[in-house]
């Protein structure tokens, strides 16, 4: 294998990533046991809750970390070694039965870079629509093609996102059909008389929705392309030559200038600059001052929430 990063698409459409297991993973063995994609970390609070037992958001915990690390996504390989590293925060605001809750959703993933030891932060979303019904006991059940409830539509709805990106990381426009499996989760929470929030058009800019709907527009195609170039050709080109992969990780993040003229503030770039803010500050706060000079105006004015972190870390 030439370039040892890569996934390589097999005959059967399998993915692997023999660098990642072989380099980074000490207790590889030849004949890797096969896994599901996610090693999600699941944390359930409910600090203002007092007429619930905390019993429930145990199990609760319990139950969705079953969901999303237990169950197969794809009909592509993993290793154990090869899991995909994310976390789920949910926080529990208010209960309006013993079985009915609203609260919000924080969700993270990671991918490891090459030859080094440095997880790189990819999606980084907080999602503020989350009301759903979970009952003690129940298992929690998901089917691609219907909506059964909203707790399971919109753990699934994720599971694809951070699938689709770590694709997207890796080959580009890798992640296209895990998008598209997330959009039939939006299509199928539509086809409700009464969708609950955030999977329709008219829940705003920052909705499931929209990031789906950006996402896979033409508009966005440098998005993706920045996903690709800046962790392929930039990070994991790092410890070989980290001038040459500041270079493309630069060349990548300017080149969003094309969608942010076109949509302006939009969702998608805020959740890539939230995600990737500190790791750019800390990739070129040491870097010459021309470098410096030619990234820093356009961070400012694609990323304008985070004027003063790139002033500090890079002016």
């Amino acid at each position: 294998m030439n370039d040892p990063m890569q996934r390589v698409t097999l005959p059967n459409n399998t993915f692997i990533r023999w660098a990642f297991c072989a380099v980074m993973a000490l207790n590889c063995v030849s004949q890797p046991l096969s896994a599901q994609e996610l090693d999600c970390q699941v944390s359930v609070i409910a600090p203002t809750i007092n007429n619930v037992e905390a019993s429930v958001f145990e199990q609760l915990e319990t139950a969705i970390t079953e969901f999303m690390s237990g169950r197969r996504w794809t009909t592509d390989e993993f290793t154990l070694e090869e899991r995909i590293t994310c976390t789920m925060q949910i926080t529990i605001n208010k209960a309006n039965s013993q079985t009915n809750f609203e609260g919000t959703i924080q969700v993270q993933s990671s991918r490891p870079t090459y030859n080094s030891d440095y997880n790189a932060p990819v999606l980084l979303v907080n999602d503020n629509d989350f009301d759903f019904t979970y009952a003690p006991g129940t298992l929690l059940q998901y089917s691609q093609d219907q909506f059964r409830d909203n707790l399971t539509s919109v753990l699934a709805f994720y599971a694809y996102m951070i699938l689709a990106m770590d694709y997207d990381t890796f080959s580009l426009e890798g992640g296209t059909n895990l998008y598209t499996q997330a959009q039939t989760v939006v299509t199928n929470a539509q086809g409700l008389s009464s969708p609950p929030a955030g999977w329709s058009a008219s829940d705003g800019k920052q909705s499931r929705y929209a990031l789906i709907d950006n996402i896979l527009s033409q508009t966005f195609r440098p998005l993706r392309r920045c996903y690709y170039e800046y962790h392929r050709l930039g990070l994991d080109k790092a410890y070989e030559d980290p001038a040459i992969a500041r270079q493309s990780m630069s060349d990548a993040l300017i080149a969003l200038r094309n969608v942010h003229r076109i949509r302006p503030a939009n969702y998608n770039l805020q959740t890539f600059f939230q995600a990737k803010k500190d790791e750019i500050v800390k990739m070129f706060g040491q870097a010459a001052e021309g470098e410096r000079a030619r990234l820093l105006p356009v961070l400012k004015l694609i990323d304008p929430g985070n004027i003063p972190v790139y002033d500090q870390g890079l002016g």
